[in-house]
């Protein structure tokens, strides 16, 4: 076998190799990519201050199919009004509960009859809102962090559990600001229930 053969059966074998390396990337990737995780840029300030305009996310798609939301917990979701554009809120309301707004002061009345009244030290500005929800057993209510500057539950309603694509994961821009779960606040962070049911 001559060099010239050799050179041919070397580059041949380097490009199959690439070729399975390529192959074997992609059965993982495409996988993770559609059914676990995928990647989410914030277009806009109704999240100020937790998330600015800019801000890259991963957001975890798979826990919500064995787990419903939670409370403060912050979700990308389809857009009720428009299918093809993504938008990301906090959880506010649960099924079954009734979400009461009056002024700047948030109040839910659990399924079971509780009255919470939400304190939430992360909303950007003052906002003026009256109005009261009562949510089905699909339902949840959703409300920008910046509450002057958001288009949300207050505007178009309702948010149907099947819109819901996940909750965010990880934030991986800006560099500084790297965090798991980033801008989660447990229920306990922020309930204060005023009665028992």
């Amino acid at each position: 076998m001559n060099a010239k053969q050799k050179e041919k059966k070397s580059f041949v074998r380097e490009f199959l190799e690439l070729v399975r390396f390529v192959i074997i990337v992609l059965a993982i990737v495409i996988p993770i990519r559609i059914f676990i995780a995928q990647p989410f840029v914030v277009n806009g300030e109704s999240m100020l201050p937790t998330f600015e305009n800019g801000d890259y996310l991963i957001i975890d798609e798979i826990s919500y199919r064995f787990n419903d939301p939670e409370r403060g917990d912050i979700i990308v979701f389809r857009f009720p009004e428009k299918h093809t554009r993504f938008l990301v809120k906090r959880v506010i309301g649960l099924p079954g509960e009734t979400v009461k707004l009056q002024n700047e002061d948030v109040t839910i009345i659990t399924a079971e009859g509780a009255t919470i009244q939400l304190e939430e030290d992360y909303v950007n500005g003052a906002f003026s809102d009256n109005g009261s929800w009562k949510l089905g057993e699909d339902d949840y209510f959703v409300l920008g962090d910046n509450r002057t500057n958001s288009s949300d539950s207050r505007s178009w309603g309702l948010l149907d559990r099947d819109l819901i694509i996940g909750r965010t994961l990880i934030r991986l821009y800006p560099l500084n600001e790297i965090t798991i779960f980033p801008g989660k606040r447990s229920p306990e962070e922020f309930e204060n229930t005023i009665k028992a049911a």
